[in-house]
């Protein structure tokens, strides 16, 4: 079933796609507009892992709305599984899950985003279809993948993570820093080796030099 494409990587353009979901049908790259948006998939409706997920999601999700980030989901299921396993979800984790999740029972998103588990082969629904992995894509407003993340069907994903990158990502490209280990917002960034510390100076204030090549500074609150 798989098909030949242009393996994705960072600063791909997103492919565009129409899909149903549980919030009806989209075209992708009309749904990202003129915002962020966060692609994460899973294998399987009704999964014990799935549904700690998206339940933690959707708690998060007016952290990522205040960020200009829309979420959506995807699973390998109808829709109207969707909108059973949605009343499951926000039951066991006191969510109240509003983005979309896509349908995609033929796996055409997951072979497009290469979601797919070629490692696993009883990765597999009733139908010996593959099902998708763990996978996270975050999408800047040009539609360009600006990170990847995949994971085993067996692991959970971390939702601070996605939402410190999606916080490192806008804070690099407003201010033009880099971010180092264990960023949070509020902490020291690094001045790119390009810029000179004079003009880091200039724009940042006071620089702190550890080497010639690693140089730190904070960005006051706005």
């Amino acid at each position: 079933m798989a098909q030949e494409r242009a393996p994705l990587r960072l600063g791909s353009v997103a492919p565009n796609f129409d899909a149903q979901t549980s919030t009806g049908p989209i075209t992708f790259h009309d749904f990202i507009g003129d915002s962020w948006t966060v692609l994460f998939s899973h294998p399987d409706d009704f999964t014990p892992i799935c549904t700690t997920e998206l339940g933690a999601f959707a708690k998060l999700e007016p952290e990522f709305t205040a960020r200009g980030v829309k979420m959506i989901g995807l699973s390998a299921n109808g829709v109207e599984s969707h909108h059973a396993w949605i009343k499951d979800i926000d039951e066991v984790t006191g969510s109240k899950l509003q983005f979309p999740i896509i349908s995609d029972a033929e796996r055409k998103v997951a072979y497009a985003y290469d979601m797919v588990d070629y490692q696993d082969t009883t990765n597999v629904d009733a139908k010996g279809m593959a099902l998708t992995i763990r996978s996270v894509f975050i999408i800047d407003p040009s539609k360009k993948i600006r990170l990847i993340m995949s994971y085993p069907a067996s692991t959970g994903r971390n939702t601070a993570e996605v939402l410190r990158v999606i916080d490192a990502l806008q804070t690099t490209d407003k201010h033009g820093v880099t971010c180092p280990i264990n960023w949070l917002p509020g902490d020291d960034v690094v001045v790119p080796p390009p810029v000179s510390t004079e003009d880091a100076e200039k724009k940042f204030g006071e620089v702190r030099t550890v080497k010639p090549y690693l140089r730190f500074t904070n960005i006051k609150k706005e």
